[in-house]
């Protein structure tokens, strides 16, 4: 029993790593939420043709709802879809980073 709970464990911290994109995958990502979401929700995030990124903003949001928003775009709006352009769990991971607040 030890070992099968040792096994569960050891695959649910695995599968943890393994969602959270490398470093330089997170630089990329990072870039391109303040260049490409930047024009739209602000250079600053607090907002301009899109609503506000800031992690107050965002702290009642449910962080499936926004990933979806992401992947899927927003249709009758100019949020686009970004499914062709990034993962699920890099999706996740920007998520994560804007409702802390988006590393510098």
């Amino acid at each position: 029993m030890l070992r099968s709970l040792a096994c569960v464990l050891a695959a649910a911290c695995s599968a943890a790593l393994a969602a959270e994109p490398p470093a330089a995958r997170r630089a990329e990502l990072v870039s391109l939420v303040r260049q490409d979401c930047g024009s739209c929700h602000g250079m600053t995030m607090k907002g301009g043709l899109g609503p506000s990124l800031e992690p107050g903003a965002l702290a009642d949001k449910d962080p499936e709802m926004l990933a979806l928003v992401i992947l899927q775009g927003r249709h009758g709006t100019p949020m686009p879809p970004w499914r062709d352009y990034l993962s699920e769990g890099e999706v996740r991971w920007i998520v994560q980073q804007l409702k802390h607040g988006l590393p510098k």
